[in-house]
């Protein structure tokens, strides 16, 4: 994702190039690393079933992956008087999903496409839509109506449900975002209470809100203060009951955000 972003900033265009330098990324180690990383396929894949005889759903033969993502890539700078970028979005995902053009991890670059591709057109200016958890809780609604649009063309009812997943995940998002801004603005004011500590303090919980979980080490680099200040600033968090150590070591302690955290959770698990 930071990737596809940083190249997108820099004016490089949202491409199979940069499909692949994405998938290159995602399967540089662990889960299909072994499976091409940065190539499409060359053999022959399917979803379910031992082979493509029983397979659920078998994509276009090895030869038609590169003319279909051509078209595809073409599609994705085509102008559409009165397609929204949402609805294009829609369509590009099952699209993709039907050429699966990787060995692996074609789900989880086709989900990585939708925030790539509103970012790309400028309706987000951070990539913070993800469907992937509303795909997963719907899974089998998921499975189905991309077979329709396949085996039917039923295009409106996936992109009825597509429009649901970013209504649902939009407005979490949107929720969560407000609540983790109404704990910081609390916090932050009783930080500011302190009285010898709190500039340490202030610097500290600065970091903390950008990554709810850091070292002394990590923190006082990135805020560009020595290991005294940073230490000074983590004790007076804690004595506040902000952040607590989450180790248990004597060394490489980690601390961490905890209400931050708890709000984060708590999101995820609900989803």
């Amino acid at each position: 994702m930071e990737h596809g972003l940083a190249r997108l900033r820099d004016g490089f265009p949202l491409s199979n190039r940069l499909i692949r330098e994405m998938h290159g990324l995602l399967l540089a180690s662990g889960r299909g690393s072994r499976k091409e990383p940065g190539e499409f396929r060359r053999s022959q894949n399917w979803i379910g079933g031992t082979r493509p005889g029983n397979a659920a759903f078998v994509p276009p033969q090895p030869a038609d992956v590169e003319p279909c993502m051509g078209s595809l890539e073409l599609f994705l700078h085509a102008p559409e008087p009165g397609v929204p970028e949402l609805v294009r979005a829609a369509l590009v995902h099952v699209q993709f999903e039907t050429i699966h053009p990787f060995l692996d991890g074609n789900g989880r670059v086709g989900r990585l496409l939708i925030p790539v591709m509103l970012a790309s057109a400028g309706i987000l200016r951070q990539p913070l839509l993800y469907l992937s958890l509303f795909f997963r809780e719907h899974r089998d609604e998921y499975y189905r109506l991309l077979g329709q649009v396949r085996t039917d063309g039923d295009w409106e009812a996936w992109v009825d449900f597509f429009l649901e997943g970013v209504e649902q995940t939009a407005g979490g998002a949107a929720a969560t975002a407000n609540r983790l801004l109404e704990l910081m603005r609390a916090d932050r004011a009783r930080v500011a209470g302190l009285r010898r500590s709190a500039g340490a303090a202030t610097r500290m919980f600065s970091a903390l809100c950008e990554r709810p979980i850091a070292s002394i080490g990590d923190a006082a680099a990135r805020l560009g203060v020595s290991l005294p200040t940073a230490t000074r600033g983590i004790e007076a968090l804690a004595g506040l009951g902000i952040v607590s150590e989450i180790t248990g070591r004597q060394r490489s302690r980690l601390y961490a955000y905890d209400e931050c955290l708890s709000i984060l959770t708590r999101e995820s698990a609900a989803a």
